[in-house]
């Protein structure tokens, strides 16, 4: 069901309360679904606390039952501390490739922790992939808007911290393309860093595999 946002984007944008309501992303002319959700003051303060040379970082193609296994190895290996907020980021990533997996019927995914305190993808674009979802765990939430003849969205999107919004690629099989487009804020020179889940569904896993740590 498409429901008005706060800049009232919807046309293209379903805004939703429960993780089911991510397969609207299927639904005509869904251009990205957004999971209204808030997260635990106790958790967002552990993890906005946390240095950032301890935050997760990984590159990763993997089933979705392997991602907790994978993650917990990976905190181990960034040295992130050991404690309950960190068994809750690592238990909502693994929930999230769970449900975007079934989302997109995919038996793989393309996993990334990304730690980011640059002005990195801050030109607004559309990935070329067939979908994304992106939550952003610390800091500050991607963002969106339409586009008019290729141009910078005029009225832009802030997506809330640790919501995950799914957003068609150019793989999508839609003609035209949508005009909605997204970026990473750009931060530099703010201080902020950012944590962020990015997953894309495997197609072709050969392909993928190459260079990447496979599970």
């Amino acid at each position: 069901m498409l429901l008005e946002n706060s800049l009232g984007l919807t046309d293209c944008t379903s805004v939703v309360s429960t993780p089911k309501g991510l397969l609207d992303i299927h639904e005509p002319a869904c251009a990205a679904a957004i999971w209204q959700r808030n997260p635990l003051p106790r958790f967002q303060n552990w993890i906005e606390a946390l240095p950032p040379e301890k935050l997760p970082k990984a590159r990763l193609i993997l089933r979705p039952d392997a991602v907790c296994d994978a993650l917990l190895n990976v905190a181990e290996r960034c040295g992130t501390t050991e404690c309950p907020e960190r068994d809750m980021l690592i238990e909502d990533a693994s929930a999230l490739a769970a449900i975007f997996a079934n989302v997109m019927q995919a038996e793989y995914l393309r996993l990334r922790l990304d730690v980011v305190d640059t002005n990195a993808c801050r030109k607004f674009h559309i990935d070329a992939v067939k979908a994304r979802l992106v939550c952003t765990y610390r800091g500050t939430g991607t963002q969106y808007g339409l586009s008019e003849n290729g141009q910078d969205p005029a009225k832009i999107v802030t997506v809330p911290t640790g919501a995950p919004i799914v957003l068609r690629g150019t793989r999508w099989p839609e003609t035209p393309l949508s005009s909605l487009l997204h970026r990473s804020p750009p931060i530099a020179g703010t201080g902020e860093t950012r944590l962020l889940l990015v997953l894309d569904p495997v197609e072709d896993l050969a392909e993928e595999a190459e260079g990447a740590y496979l599970h």
